[in-house]
């Protein structure tokens, strides 16, 4: 490690942090203002926040690995990236999420649905399950990040996370949205450079465009038996339909996060940080470029990290890495970039981590005091809302750092599926109704998002393979890892909560007469 290179790039990063973060510290004179930056953010900034939330180290460290073992049917994931939560989510959602949460005054996901609907159980209930479950995904952009420190740099991985969760709460802890917003866009900045110098760096090594194709493709009798034999046909093909790592690769990484994307709390709030529809105009062609250069290059960088491996080694990807897919990008990185290069891709991780972690543990503390506290009639724990929002803080992420320790190892991109799933099943279809169906109502949106999470979560604990058998409950309590055998150990509960949550919601609105008035003008909303 030449710390003479290393050490300078950290101290300017850092200061370049430290100043956004103060800069946004100086300007959170209000709730609005650290909840929901005061609705007045550039919708540069918004779109390169809104990227660097989405894109995480689950994604660069997570999702590559696995881009890595399935090949480049992955791009199927980065595709619904862009077109679901780059387009529909700022053109279509974002304009009356927008409005209508100026509107009603509200600042958090939980609280637009509950005041949307006239119900405190939809806000206490929707907050409580962000507040319990979003931990889970926080805690496995950690994981990716410590992963990644651990292998470019040689830090012992638990001081990683250490160091990690205590620079990601301070930036929280101080300035709210309006830091974490300024600090995401200048980490947005540094990944989109380092990751495209990094996909035309693996295109050069393993030959250029069209060599790198033909000879990725020419490896596919390399791809280990375990996987043929689940359909695995090569790194350039998509498995054979209906096979185990189809219902894989389709339902839990390509479905899973494409759909789930579109019910993100933390990315639905940045919506609310703008002041017009032509804010979030902007943002969509500045948020679609940036996905594509990191979602859609670390889809084709996985892949081609095979033959790269195999030409120098004589090995695939996942030989290389351990046998562990969270560590075949770092393992890349060290082996086929100079010294120079795996440094500021450090600085690509410490940002990805940063940028998606603060966002998430601000989500939290926000449904800790202002969606679950607030409405049980507790407003403040020392002298004001905002000390209530950082208790939040420091609560979310004291739970993140356990479950880092707690979880497996290649546990990232299951997480992060597990996690977007289950806010689609959950919040997709009341969302939608609280937009665009007049006749949606309060019970309809209550018993659908009960029904969504519930589902969700059984599948996971009683029918999905890894999550059951990891989990261990039904094999306590039946016996047996998955109470259903394939192919339902291997399709993603969304596929079968996210229907039934949408019938339930549309079954009972039709069945009573509580409806939601959609009326949204230009100038003013008209709501309930």
């Amino acid at each position: 490690m030449n710390l003479s290179a290393l050490i300078p790039l950290l101290v300017v990063y850092i200061v370049i942090m430290s100043g956004l973060a103060y800069y946004g510290y100086r300007k959170t004179n209000t709730e609005a203002d650290y909840l929901v930056a005061g609705r007045s953010i550039n919708p540069v900034v918004m779109a390169l926040s809104y990227g660097a939330t989405f894109i995480s180290t689950s994604a660069l460290v997570g999702f590559g690995g696995v881009s890595a073992l399935y090949g480049f049917g992955m791009l199927w994931l980065a595709f619904l990236n862009i077109v679901l939560g780059i387009f529909v989510a700022f053109a279509l959602f974002g304009t009356r999420i927008r409005k209508l949460s100026a509107e009603m005054n509200v600042f958090t996901f939980p609280s637009f649905l509950g005041e949307r609907y006239n119900s405190k159980f939809i806000t206490v209930f929707s907050g409580i399950m962000i507040f319990v479950f979003m931990p889970a995904y926080t805690s496995i952009v950690l994981i990716g990040g410590g992963r990644f420190l651990e292998e470019t740099l040689a830090i012992d991985y638990n001081i990683a996370l250490i160091v990690l969760a205590f620079i990601v709460g301070v930036y929280v802890i101080s300035g709210g949205l309006k830091a974490v917003m300024y600090t995401d866009a200048f980490a947005a900045v540094v990944m989109l450079v380092m990751m495209i110098i990094f996909l035309f760096g693996t295109y050069q090594a393993v030959g250029g465009l069209t060599a790198g194709h033909s000879g990725l493709t020419a490896l596919k009798d390399l791809v280990p038996d375990a996987l043929a034999e689940q359909g695995h046909r090569g790194w350039t093909s998509m498995p054979a339909f209906g096979s185990p790592i189809w219902w894989t690769l389709v339902s839990t990484l390509i479905m899973g996060v494409g759909i789930g994307v579109l019910a993100q709390p933390q990315l639905t709030m940045r919506c609310m940080t703008v002041k017009d529809d032509r804010a979030l105009n902007r943002s969509v062609l500045v948020g679609g470029i940036f996905i594509f250069f990191m979602t859609g290059a670390v889809f084709m960088i996985g892949p081609l990290s095979n033959l790269y491996f195999y030409n120098t080694t004589g090995e695939i990807a996942l030989s290389a890495a351990g046998g562990n897919v969270d560590l075949v990008i770092p393992t890349f990185i060290n082996d086929m970039m100079p010294d120079w290069f795996v440094y500021l891709f450090t600085l690509t991780a410490l940002s990805a981590v940063i940028s998606t972690v603060s966002s998430l543990i601000h989500v939290q503390s926000a449904s800790f005091s202002e969606d679950i506290l607030k409405n049980i009639g507790i407003n403040s724990v020392f002298s004001n809302k905002i000390s209530l929002s950082r208790l939040g803080v420091i609560i979310g992420m004291c739970a993140a750092i356990i479950l880092a320790y707690i979880l497996p190892g290649g546990v990232i991109a299951q997480a992060t599926s597990f996690w977007f799933g289950i806010c689609a099943a959950g919040f997709l279809p009341v969302l939608v109704g609280s937009l665009y169906w007049k006749n949606s109502t309060r019970s309809g949106a209550i018993s659908s998002i009960v029904v969504g999470f519930a589902v969700s979560i059984l599948g996971f604990l009683f029918f999905h393979q890894k999550e059951a058998a990891a989990i261990g409950l039904s094999n306590a309590v039946f016996g047996v890892d998955t109470l259903l055998g394939f192919p339902m150990t291997h399709i993603n509960p969304l596929f079968y909560a996210l229907p039934l949550s949408t019938v339930v919601f549309i079954v009972v609105s039709l069945r009573t007469n509580e409806q939601v008035d959609l009326e949204v003008n230009e100038d003013s909303v008209v709501s309930k």
